[in-house]
């Protein structure tokens, strides 16, 4: 790569949290005496083919260990990403009973039991206390409070990475912009919810790794690990040989998955994955062939787990979603609240280890319902629950 960022780099104005404790007036993780105030003006304010490991039917507990043994998750690493409860947040509080706003989906989770989020943007419902967007300096300030009102940490956010490269000046003024929020927050991690790129050759690969090694190394002097978020196709197979097509490009495999070339080429120091293991799992049942530069068929079952473990400091987060098995959908499962389905998460969580290192968010797409609007709140405390239940399996 044609990039060597240096993480050890610090600028004149001193490191990360001075220049931060200079801006706020307080400690990067001590906001409580900026609260009250803060607060105060706002709510005045309107698988299938799986490698043995992971291979798994519906046995007694479903992959969900109820008995004696470790946790495999602590207490303290059990989060969610709040795309799982958007309904809520963007619920107009002066017309429902329900927990709406982020202000009051915090105090429920954390009544759940939650102590992490994950955020996917700082809007909401503009009755809400804050208004419809918190995503400033002076939101990110009010959100802190709340988080820390209610006991919460968050751990990262689906939010701006920079569409362009080479970067031009706005785009780098906003991501900057939200590392200082990041930062306000007390987040360790800043990511996306897209992969790096769509393509399958090579050659484009290597293009975001040099983006991402860019805006890796700028999060790094903020003291934020830069993430990318990956579903199913960031596993498919890099396009890097064989004959040529009409427009020049490879057709063929040496069976390198595209996010293990990624994670090859881009510098570990200062470029992180969250590995969403439903997704990985999709990709495990529809990735399991390749055609070789030879032109022959070869077979290669993906491992998720087996990734991380070969990987396993550059994966600091997870999105931990259950599925049930499909044949009629194309992806081998449907999402179902984590816990409720067949995806052996005591397996996975027990290859994996690290249980102090990585932080698991749990995901659902589809808790929000036209139809009740207080599921994906339900289903949130269902999810809490299987996930704080899980024992690590005695031999």
């Amino acid at each position: 790569m044609t990039l060597n960022p240096d993480p050890s780099r610090t600028e004149a104005a001193g490191t990360p949290d001075e220049r931060l404790r200079r801006t706020l007036g307080v400690g990067r993780r001590s906001f409580l005496s900026t609260c009250t105030a803060v607060a105060a003006g706002a709510v005045a304010a309107p698988v299938f083919g799986a490698a043995p490991a992971l291979a798994h039917g519906r046995d007694k507990d479903h992959g969900h260990g109820h008995g004696h043994g470790q946790e495999l998750v602590p207490a303290h690493k059990r989060g969610i990403i709040l795309y799982t409860v958007r309904d809520a947040t963007a619920r107009d509080p002066l017309a429902s009973d329900l927990p709406s706003g982020f202000r009051e989906v915090f105090k429920q989770l954390s009544r759940h039991g939650y102590r992490q989020v994950e955020f996917a943007g700082y809007n909401q419902h503009a009755n809400a206390p804050g208004g419809a967007s918190l995503e400033s300096v002076k939101g990110a300030r009010l959100l802190r409070c709340w988080l820390d009102d209610y006991g919460l940490r968050a751990q990262g956010n689906h939010g701006f990475i920079p569409s362009s490269w080479p970067l031009t000046t706005a785009d780098t003024d906003t991501f900057k912009k939200h590392l200082e929020i990041a930062n306000i927050l007390g987040m360790d991690h800043m990511g996306t919810g897209g992969d790096p790129t769509g393509s399958s050759y090579r050659a484009d690969w290597d293009v975001a790794a040099d983006k991402w090694n860019a805006l890796g190394a700028i999060a790094h002097r903020e003291g934020i690990k830069l993430y990318t978020h990956n579903h199913d196709s960031a596993y498919g197979f890099l396009l890097d040989g064989g004959p040529l097509d009409d427009q020049g490009r490879p057709t063929r495999s040496s069976g390198i998955r595209k996010l293990e070339y990624f994670l090859k080429i881009t510098d570990p120091r200062v470029v992180w994955l969250e590995m969403d293991i439903f997704w990985a799992h999709v990709a495990q049942y529809k990735f399991h062939t390749y055609t070789a530069h030879d032109g022959s068929t070869r077979k290669n079952v993906f491992d998720p787990a087996g990734l991380v473990v070969r990987n396993n400091r550059r994966y600091p987060l997870f999105h931990a979603k259950d599925g049930v098995v499909s044949t009629t959908n194309g992806m081998g499962y449907d999402m179902v609240p984590f816990g409720t389905g067949v995806i052996d998460y005591t397996t996975f969580f027990s290859r994996v280890g690290e249980r102090n290192y990585h932080n698991p968010m749990v995901e659902d797409d589809n808790s929000p319902s036209a139809t009740d609007p207080a599921q994906s709140l339900r289903e949130a405390k269902i999810s809490y629950d299987n996930m704080a239940a899980l024992r690590k399996r005695r031999h």
